[in-house]
């Protein structure tokens, strides 16, 4: 099958269960199932990602919450319709699962080849940090694409701020839980965590 060789998206991430399975969605009489995996920063933090995964890679196979896992596949995002309002959620998509406790130095490591497809928005923090936000079309077989949000930091944020969109880039880093505040209206505010690839190194493809 062609997708079993994607070279553009790669996801690996390590960690414990942090959630029970429940059901997604089936594709071709094939059943796929959620998860929450809690993967370690090099600080005392932990990103609570999402998981999706066939039922083949589960059946028989004890998933209990804070048992050692690594997941290795693709980012991947949908679009979910709620309140009259469209939403991007993002998953990463197990290609194979182990269990294991062995610790690499890199417990979540991430490379993405694609495109800029928005025009990156350059910010800088209350404490002085410099940021760029972007977002990233991933193409995939079958006339598919992912759109994945991703940050820039300090001098990568400065390099990204120049680009535009249409623009090949080829990034490394890590998929990030974020926590943020929203308000809802009457000084109601909801709390709600959005999914980024935090980059770590990044450069221009060269087209041929």
């Amino acid at each position: 099958m062609i997708e079993s060789v994607i070279t553009t998206n790669k996801a690996y991430v390590e960690g414990k269960i942090g959630s029970e399975l429940t059901f997604s969605h089936e594709m071709y009489g094939e059943g796929f199932y959620n998860l929450m995996v809690e993967v370690p920063r090099l600080s005392d933090a932990t990103d609570l990602l999402p998981i999706t995964v066939s039922e083949r890679l589960i059946d028989g196979v004890d998933m209990s919450i804070g048992r050692d896992i690594i997941v290795e596949g693709q980012i991947r995002s949908y679009n979910k319709y709620n309140d009259g309002g469209n939403r991007l959620i993002l998953t990463i998509f197990a290609r194979d699962m182990k269990f294991s406790d062995e610790k690499s130095k890199n417990p979540n490591q991430i490379y993405l080849d694609g495109f800029i497809c928005k025009k990156p928005v350059y910010r800088t923090t209350p404490f002085g940090r410099e940021i760029t936000d972007m977002l990233i079309a991933v193409n995939r077989p079958y006339n598919k694409s992912d759109y994945i949000p991703a940050i820039a930091w300090g001098r990568n944020a400065r390099f990204s701020e120049k680009l535009n969109i249409g623009d090949h880039i080829k990034i490394w880093g890590r998929a990030q839980s974020r926590e943020y505040q929203k308000k809802i209206g009457d000084g109601e505010v909801l709390s709600k965590i959005a999914y980024e690839v935090s980059i770590s190194k990044m450069e221009k493809a060269e087209e041929e």
